[in-house]
């Protein structure tokens, strides 16, 4: 598939947006507030799954029963986080944020103090409708840290709280809620909310350049079939991260034979995968049309192949779980900027679009994964599922999105000084 290297040029228009930007003083310290931020937000959503058993049995419900407050929270996202934008169409993205954080705080302690799972479910709908929206905004606003032409590296900056959430938050979230309570877990969350909320009181920017504009303008990126195919694309290819995250455990206790204490090793090389894609991803999308999705798509469906030949050698299985991670990572920074070149004038939609795309790949990858096990086809069957999924993306990306190109720079679009938002 051919591939164009981006310009990395401005319009005139922007550059005279960027001439009069208002002064960030602490640039950095605004990208880390918003990839704690995230940080939080992915320990909330991983930890869960973390303390599944802990919070069924507590609550008196079986697991498949528990699962809804999971599930609830992947349709928050979906759901919630589109119409949190839609209604919020012109306020500032810094005044979004701390709403969307405040928000965080309340559905998560709120979880934390659920006496039954159908509050639960309620509850964990809230925390979810936060995720999309937060992430949207939170590329808009460090695309306009970074500037011009950094669209890619700025979703990836937000992004990067989410895949250290799995190599950390998620794991120590569980620790706690197996030690102190499930309920723990939840109250940690909301600990490490506060210290996001006030680092993003403090650091990020107060400027005009941030405000929204009208619902009609975020709704006109509905009407493009473009977006549709994309996220498609998305829910498609990503799939396959989650047909090997969701049965890592099995993968090394039944496949590989090993004790469940490799579990943690197992699923930290993964999120150590992710970190490093998410990087690499960022900067690739910024410079190239398709290299990050074409290469990321093709590189997992290597990966995926050796793990169902091969898996069952842990010496095999651990490098690959850590090429999945970094594969399919390196290409949700090219969605993101793809995404806003086809609707430049709905940034903070497309972001939370791209969100909504990751969960139902979530949900895509483990009911195929599920499907392939129950049909008796064996633990390691799972990548299977993720190789149809991934392979189908990759397709329609190759046939439909891939041959149409953008008015102009789509990284460009998204890291303007003056979203249009």
């Amino acid at each position: 598939m051919h591939q164009r290297a981006y310009e990395g040029q401005c319009t005139a228009e922007e550059k005279r947006h960027t001439s009069s930007r208002t002064p960030i003083s602490n640039p950095k310290l605004t990208l880390f507030a918003l990839a704690l931020g995230t940080f939080a937000i992915g320990t909330g959503e991983f930890g869960s799954n973390g303390i599944i058993q802990l919070f069924a049995s507590d609550l008196n419900v079986s697991i498949p029963v528990a699962t809804y407050a999971i599930t609830a929270y992947a349709f928050g996202v979906v759901i919630g986080s589109p119409a949190i934008i839609l209604l919020a169409a012109r306020v500032n993205r810094r005044t979004l944020l701390l709403g969307l954080i405040v928000l965080f705080l309340v559905g998560n302690g709120l979880s934390a103090l659920a006496p039954n799972i159908a509050l639960l479910v309620v509850f964990r709908f809230v925390a979810g409708s936060v995720q999309g929206a937060f992430f949207g905004a939170g590329a808009v606003v460090a695309a306009y840290v970074y500037g011009p032409g950094k669209g890619g590296k700025a979703f990836a900056t937000v992004m990067g709280g989410l895949t250290v959430a799995t190599i950390a938050g998620s794991p120590l979230g569980t620790l706690i809620g197996q030690h102190t309570g499930w309920r723990s877990m939840y109250w940690t969350v909301v600990a490490v909310g506060l210290l996001a909320g006030a680092a993003l009181v403090t650091w990020l920017p107060r400027t005009d350049d941030l405000h929204g504009s009208s619902i009609r303008n975020e709704l006109n990126g509905l009407r493009r079939l473009n977006v549709w195919l994309m996220v498609t694309v998305a829910a498609l290819g990503i799939s396959s991260i989650f047909a090997v995250y969701t049965f890592i455990g099995p993968f090394v206790t039944d496949a590989a034979l090993r004790d469940a204490a490799f579990i943690p090793i197992a699923l930290a090389v993964f999120g150590l995968g992710m970190a490093v894609g998410n990087h690499l991803g960022g900067r690739v999308a910024d410079r190239y049309e398709h290299r990050g999705l074409t290469w990321g798509y093709g590189g997992v469906l290597v990966l995926l192949a050796l793990i169902g030949v091969a898996g069952g050698n842990l010496l095999v299985l651990l490098p690959c779980l850590f090429g999945v991670g970094v594969t399919m990572m390196f290409a949700i920074p090219t969605i993101q900027v793809r995404l806003t070149g086809f609707a430049p004038d709905a940034p903070t939609l497309m972001g939370a679009l791209n969100l909504a795309a990751l969960n139902l790949a979530n949900s895509l990858g483990a009911i195929g994964g599920a499907v392939t096990i129950e049909a008796g086809w064996g633990t390691l069957s799972t990548v299977w599922a993720g190789f149809a999924l991934t392979t189908a993306g990759l397709l329609l990306y190759g046939v439909t999105v891939a041959r149409v190109k953008p008015a102009s720079n789509p990284a460009s679009h998204l890291s303007a000084a003056r979203p249009a938002l």
